[in-house]
């Protein structure tokens, strides 16, 4: 999948020309009228006064956003209704610096505007804000109205409501029920000030200064301080996101591991923002306290065990200064696995657009580090894609590329394979046989289309054969994110993944019939979780299965994405290797969970005697 940086840099852009252009379209006449704040938000997601002129909207101002595409601050009327579903706080929204201060109290005139960060096509909900404001300050240094305390105990258990299915799922028009459902209760208390007290660190501080916690600690909590995602239908509520208002000069953002504490008071107004939802854009922010995490080593296989890896090392080529990092990785943490597969590789200059396919220098710049620090004498092998053809960062040319450790295995060498050609299966003498090695899977299939192809190769361990399929499924982009308007969200990327997990599987199928014997390894960047229906369509007819199952389900995970610890890479297994192999499963958490990170995802190693 591209990196984080590359898809959030892309989507500020969007954003930042959709700040003026991504209002709800309304119909309703505009006319002036003087109405609190919890009038404008009304009891549902959007406002009943949307489009039209309000004036003498009074508050307090609780938070002040000077930088980016959103400048504007935060009012909210000391004097509440009785209606929990009605917010008393919104967003001003001034498009240039504010000219307020927090403790002001104020008196706005603007236009009821229901703003869709990301725009509307990103499925995500709307902000209420006043927007193309006349501001009037009445008094300065006034008390700010008391923080609203988010917890385990004010957080429902039920993530969201389903949305109308007259209305394509949209949850926008349903009257919110704050004590039911979570996303209700976030939205009711949309531009309000609420705190929180410490929280533990669910999802590390990003390069875009954030970080996740959870007001829930035993929300399906694991031993190393994430929360785990482990079903479409355990959303984990108690997740929130955490950005600042402070000047950086006064207090830096946390530098923060999960596990860590973000400790005392947390206090701001609470937003909604494009890249997570709710988020508390905190006015008091509270201080981070180690929680000691340490990056993980798994054991050294026996002799007898063949030891496979897989390894997404975030669109790597030779101009990236973490070459040492991930040979240490591999050789310290990993234990130096006999075979490999590695996930974007980018070809010999990296991002630059022209023409260059080859990643040559990449592998042995890779290869080079790894014997420098202490490791095998690596082989490697692989295919060069067709230029643009397989997706990922433009230019750049990523594909799935097999290192192995000549001492330990040999690779069984067959001509013909290459960028077009679809490797098949033929018998020879009882036996599966590879008609390329390496070879790419079903390349012209369309499920492949702008995809990284699968990569096939042989390798034979202590006289037996292993095939091994090196993959890097379509990635989520496109996806409705959790905390979309429509519930449940759509995942429209699936469609590809599930016509790639049925030619990988069908590919794995003419191996078995051809040999019901085969130890058959698929492994890679599945983009897709444990439970998804892509892993099941691998799975079918039991011709697979993901060896992560293997494990407790509070360790199954090797991604941290919004506060939710997932599964993303995988190993599956053949019916020869679950059932007639000792085999043991490692998800090596280096990356996931930390701050200074040099890949997103965690490495997995499967073990087995063939």
């Amino acid at each position: 999948m591209p990196s984080k940086s590359s898809v959030r840099i892309a989507a500020l852009t969007v954003a930042a020309v959709c700040s003026t252009v991504s209002a709800v379209v309304l119909t309703s006449p505009a006319q002036a009228a003087a109405v609190a704040v919890h009038d404008i938000q009304g009891p549902t997601r959007t406002s009943p006064l949307a489009g039209q002129q309000v004036t003498d909207v009074t508050g307090i101002v609780t938070g002040v956003r000077t930088y980016g595409s959103s400048r504007g601050f935060w009012i909210q009327d000391p004097s509440a209704d009785t209606n929990p579903a009605t917010s008393e706080g919104i967003f001003v929204f001034t498009s240039s610096t504010p000219k307020v201060a927090v403790g002001d109290s104020v008196s706005v005139a603007g236009t009821v505007t229901e703003f869709v960060p990301g725009g509307a096509s990103s499925g995500n909900q709307s902000v209420t804000e006043i927007t193309k404001p006349t501001v009037t300050v009445v008094s300065s240094g006034n008390a700010l109205p008391a923080a609203t305390v988010v917890n385990s105990r004010s957080v429902p258990a039920t993530y969201a409501p389903v949305g109308d299915t007259a209305a394509s799922g949209s949850v926008n028009a349903l009257p919110l029920a704050p004590k039911k459902y979570a996303l209700d209760y976030y939205e009711s208390l949309e531009g309000m000030n609420v705190a929180i007290g410490s929280s533990r660190v669910v999802t590390a501080t990003d390069p875009f200064s954030e970080l996740w916690v959870t007001v829930k600690p035993y929300e399906n909590a694991n031993r190393r301080g994430g929360t785990v995602y482990g079903a479409y239908s355990s959303q984990n509520t108690g997740r929130l996101q955490i950005q600042s208002l402070i000047p950086t000069a006064t207090q830096p953002f946390p530098t923060a591991n999960v596990g860590d504490t973000l400790k005392g008071t947390t206090e701001g107004p609470l937003d909604y923002t494009q890249f997570g939802g709710y988020t508390l854009t905190a006015r008091t922010l509270g201080t981070v306290e180690a929680g000691g995490l340490e990056r993980e080593t798994t054991r050294k296989q026996s002799r007898s065990e063949l030891a496979v890896a897989t390894y997404n090392v975030e669109n790597l080529d030779p101009t990236d200064g973490s070459f040492a990092d991930h040979a240490a990785a591999i050789v310290d943490n990993l234990q130096s696995p006999d075979i490999l597969s590695l996930e974007e590789i980018q070809d010999n200059n990296g991002a630059k657009n022209d023409g260059t396919v080859a990643a040559d220098r990449t592998m042995q710049k890779l290869v080079d580090a790894i014997a420098a620090a202490g490791g095998p004498a690596y082989a490697w092998r692989s295919i060069d894609p067709v230029n643009l053809a397989d997706g990922g960062e433009p230019g750049g040319n990523i594909r799935q590329v097999f290192l192995y450790n000549p001492a330990r295995v040999s690779f069984t060498e067959r001509a013909g394979g290459d960028a077009t050609t679809a490797v098949g299966v033929t018998k020879v003498y009882g036996k599966a046989q590879l008609t390329a090695s390496p070879g790419r899977i079903d390349p012209a299939n369309d499920a492949w289309k702008n995809s990284r192809k699968p990569l096939a190769g042989e390798f034979v361990f202590r006289g037996k054969t292993v095939f091994v399929i090196a993959n890097h499924f379509a990635s989520k982009g496109g996806d409705q994110a959790l905390h979309s308007q429509f519930q449940p969200p759509a995942r429209s990327s699936e469609t590809q993944r599930h016509l790639q997990a049925a030619s990988v599987n069908a590919f794995v199928k003419d191996i078995l019939a051809k040999q019901k014997s085969a130890n058959v390894v698929t492994l890679g960047d599945i983009n897709d979780f444990e439970f998804s229906e892509t892993t099941k369509l691998l799975e079918a007819g039991g011709a697979l299965w993901s060896a992560v199952k293997s494990l407790p389900k509070s360790e199954r995970y090797s991604y941290d994405f919004q506060g939710n610890s997932q599964v993303l890479d995988q190993i599956l297994i053949s019916p020869s290797i679950r059932k007639d192999c000792e085999y043991t499963y490692d998800s090596v958490h280096i990356n996931s969970e930390f701050n200074d990170q040099i890949s997103d995802h965690d490495p997995q190693v499967l073990r087995f005697r063939p």
